[in-house]
């Protein structure tokens, strides 16, 4: 029966008890979603091998730091400004290189952070003063702007959108490894007879050996879903129409999200007989787009600005707030187990600061498998319970307990910390940051990507740009704060805004659906324009 084209976010994802896939499979063997489990498994494990590595790199500087203030006068001040510059890093380069996925594949991007990865991890290790960790973390940051947004777009590639909040789960999981697992095995080499100069050793090491996994085994995941029988081939400048291009019948109806099915897609006899791509086309360099005129220069600034776009939609915006809060936290939590942890009554040492970061990892694992796994069962119960229809917004529901858990987490640390009290009730506070952090991200990229699913890349770099600006701005000011107020007062009132940006969800929950709506031919005209012949 032909399916009803309905608004983008609103999927009919099940039908007589089945799940209609989306995006719509082909029968094209390099359509990744028809790669064997293996290919596409070792692809998604590849990704998130370097989703943990650049969030350890960004996030094990500040063991080091303690090292720059023995060993080279650096003030924790300093180190906190490069710090701000990592996250500057991170934003503006997942901007700058956002259109060139699109342009050029995906692998040329993932190789060009790891060259970056291993320059700032260079530049770490042979720091001799304030500027010198300063342009190190600027390319640290640098390097971890793939993991912001192209990572989230190699995975949805790789696997259909019921399955999103699962694939998120695992990349909010990975991100939580680093985040959490670096600063605690700096912390080991700091305290190790190798210095804190061998963090970035390490870092350069390991960042240096993936160039050469990565080049060799990680396979280009770009396909041109709009040309199926033709693949790669498609002359330049042209694309087959799609649902995308379809003309509103009604002024409330369908939207541009939804593939054409299989049997409506124009394949024949003669799609089966496409020849998979070689290995060395598979690990190409650069994948140039069946769109790309010459060197695609121009293209690529008209698309970097028209990426400026994304943030006129609210659904970028509120997951970009909600990401945001979590770097903005993370720097008052881990600035406090800096600052105050080594002294009384605790007296730790840089690997026991290090361990402090395990109990909020298990929170995150934890909050990954809230947000991911189950919310993907969540979603499909409603949707079995609305006739099969699927709305983005459901997954929001889940994010309504966070607003409590989250903060909560926060002020039991903070008051903790401030009143010298046994580690126990402060690390249960971190245990419950953790799972505000794996569900706030996890949930809010999947309602993003789910509200817009032909524009993951690009609604990623917005989120990125907006949730490393508001880290970089609390990153400036967290030492101030802490230097103003007592750890109590500071870590309430973190908790009041941390309760408050994630209560956002609930007027999200109410109108999203309408803006949904309003931005339909915008979505439309983003798409078209970002798509469309040059």
């Amino acid at each position: 029966m032909e399916e009803d084209l309905l608004l983008n976010g609103t999927e009919r994802i099940c039908v007589d008890g089945e799940v209609t896939l989306i995006p719509s499979p082909t029968n094209s063997p390099n359509d990744p979603l028809n790669w064997s489990k293996p290919r596409r498994y070792w692809h998604a494990f590849l990704v998130l091998v370097f989703v943990a590595l650049t969030a350890a790199t960004a996030n094990d500087a500040g063991n080091a730091g303690n090292g720059m203030n023995a060993d080279l006068g650096i003030t924790w001040e300093q180190i906190n400004t490069a710090a701000g510059v990592l996250f500057l890093g991170i934003g503006y380069t997942t901007l700058l290189l956002g259109p060139a996925p699109f342009l050029y594949g995906r692998r040329i991007s993932y190789l060009i952070c790891l060259v970056f990865s291993v320059i700032g991890a260079i530049g770490l290790a042979r720091t001799q003063n304030v500027g010198d960790n300063i342009w190190s973390q600027l390319f640290v940051g640098a390097s971890e702007s793939c993991a912001e947004a192209l990572a989230q777009l190699s995975l949805s590639d790789l696997f259909f959108q019921h399955q999103r909040g699962m694939v998120l789960g695992l990349y909010v999981l990975a991100t939580s490894i680093g985040t959490f697992m670096g600063p605690m095995i700096s912390g080991f080499v700091t305290d190790s007879p190798l210095g804190w100069r061998w963090v970035g050793w390490l870092a350069a090491i390991i960042s240096g050996g993936l160039i050469f996994v990565f080049y060799f085994t990680l396979e280009e995941t770009f396909f041109d879903r709009n040309n199926p029988i033709r693949g790669h081939d498609a002359p330049p400048g042209k694309t087959e129409r799609t649902s995308n291009d379809l003309p509103l019948d009604k002024k409330d109806e369908p939207i541009a999200s939804v593939q054409p099915t299989l049997s409506d897609s124009g394949l024949d006899e003669e799609c089966g007989q496409e020849k998979g791509n070689t290995y060395f086309q598979r690990i190409a360099l650069i994948t140039p787009s069946p769109t790309l005129v010459g060197t695609g220069f121009k293209q690529y600034f008209r698309r970097l600005l028209h990426t400026l776009r994304v943030f006129t939609f609210p659904a970028v915006l509120y997951s970009g707030l909600q990401w945001g809060a979590q770097d903005a936290w993370l720097t008052f939590y881990l600035t406090v187990e800096a600052d105050n942890w080594y002294g009384p009554p605790w007296n730790y040492s840089d690997t026991e600061v290090g361990i402090m970061n395990v109990p909020t990892l298990i929170g995150a694992v934890l909050g990954c498998i809230y947000g991911g796994w189950f919310s993907d069962f969540f979603v499909m119960w409603m949707a079995k319970r609305n006739k099969g229809i699927f709305e983005a917004e459901y997954r929001l529901w889940l994010l309504l307990p966070v607003a409590f858990i989250g903060p909560a987490g926060l002020m039991l640390f903070g008051i903790g910390s401030d009143k010298g009290w046994d580690w126990h009730r402060p690390y249960v506070g971190l245990g419950l940051i953790g799972f505000g952090w794996g569900c706030a991200g996890d949930l809010s990229m999947a309602y993003l990507m789910d509200a817009y699913p032909d524009m993951v890349l690009e609604g990623m770099v917005g989120v990125s740009v907006i949730n490393n600006t508001i880290g970089c701005i609390f990153t400036f000011t967290a030492q101030n704060w802490l230097d103003a107020q007592s750890l109590a007062q500071v870590f309430i009132a973190i908790g009041v805004l941390s309760f408050a940006s994630i209560m956002t969800t609930v007027p999200m929950m109410y109108w999203g659906k309408t803006c949904r709506k309003m931005t339909r031919k915008q979505y439309e005209a983003f798409l078209l324009l970002r798509d469309g012949p040059s």
